[in-house]
């Protein structure tokens, strides 16, 4: 994901029309369902309507940065308009309004859209909540499994002595999923060709690595371009131990975590992982303070954009409280 520009700062971080109207005239929702709930990005506003014109609107939003400007804008253009003037609010004028989205991050305003045009739906409709439909993004389900090629030839290679299989997993997994995406392998990673290199070195020597890194003549893409801030937090979060030789692989796992952040679905699934606790493990081992400072388990995604969003003085949360905040499921898994 691109580091966001000042508008999206601007409106990511304006709070005024954040939360939820008692009594509200309509309510629309997107990602909300129970099929849908805490496995995707998730919109809900509230109106109040007076004579056919918008006098108040306030919203909710679990997703990242882009997501929340795109949502506050979408209500600052909705106030004192009839609701035919909001209906014909679309992403193209939204987009515009935030002086253009990167385009691997479209689908933000669409969301804000869909949400804004269903509680337009519900207002007019005896204020009955209304679900609007979006299509489920791919990537939802783990993208390598044990048969998988690339993962099965890494992981029956020869073992050197003193790597885990836990680690030789995780980075089998890691080039797995790679594998499968139209991009440049060292970008995918967030690393250089020489980190790559030393990565198959430590863990799978017997490997040859033509079959895995792409020649400089490669027609492959660059990836979606990572957060900054995402990195820096993760970086802190690199233990300071004198004579550690194991302290390049923190790095490695930081900047790794960043690139594979920037990518639509979870990041556990963008690892290419099997399963989700498989992704804190990693975290314990390497970035060992990263994993207690989320000592209530948040989903890793999540909580790492809303470190980004609290540095810069905005709120993604609607309670002081995850314990009582009715979206709990959004942010926390059940099997963390």
């Amino acid at each position: 994901m691109q580091d966001y520009s000042d508008i999206i700062r601007q409106w990511a971080t304006d709070t005024r029309r954040a939360g939820t109207l008692q009594d509200a005239d309509g309510t629309g929702e997107v990602g909300l369902d129970v099929q849908e709930r805490g496995s995707r990005l998730a919109v809900r506003f509230t109106l109040k309507v007076e004579r056919d014109r918008v006098t108040d609107v306030r919203y909710q939003v679990f997703g990242c940065g882009f997501s929340m400007a795109a949502c506050a804008m979408a209500a600052d253009l909705s106030i004192g308009c009839t609701l035919d003037d909001v209906q014909a609010i679309d992403a193209k004028r939204l987009d515009a309004a935030l002086k253009g989205l990167p385009a691997e991050r479209e689908y933000c305003v669409q969301l804000a859209v869909q949400a804004l045009h269903a509680a337009i739906k519900s207002a007019r409709n005896n204020r009955r909540p209304v679900q609007a439909s979006m299509p489920r993004e791919a990537g939802h389900e783990a993208r390598v499994t044990a048969a998988d090629p690339v993962y099965a030839a890494l992981v029956s290679s020869r073992k050197p002595d003193r790597v885990t299989d836990e680690d030789r997993h995780l980075f089998a997994c890691l080039f797995a999923v790679v594998a499968q995406e139209p991009y440049e392998t060292a970008a995918a990673f967030g690393l250089d060709d020489s980190d790559l290199v030393s990565i198959l070195a430590a863990y799978f020597p017997d490997v040859d690595h033509s079959l895995l890194l792409q020649s400089p003549e490669s027609t492959k893409e660059l990836p979606p371009l990572y957060n900054s801030e995402v990195l820096a937090i993760l970086l802190s979060h690199v233990p300071v131990e004198p004579g550690n030789r194991n302290l390049h692989r923190s790095v490695w796992l930081a900047h790794i975590l960043a690139a594979r952040a920037a990518l639509p679905g979870h990041l556990w699934i963008a690892m290419g992982l099997f399963e989700r606790p498989q992704l804190t493990a990693a975290i314990r081992r390497y970035l060992p303070s990263l994993a207690v400072a989320n000592h209530q388990n948040m989903r890793w995604k999540r909580y790492l954009y809303k470190q980004v969003c609290e540095r810069n003085g905005g709120v993604m949360c609607k309670a002081p409280n995850c314990g009582v905040c009715s979206d709990y499921a959004l942010c926390f898994a059940v099997d963390e």
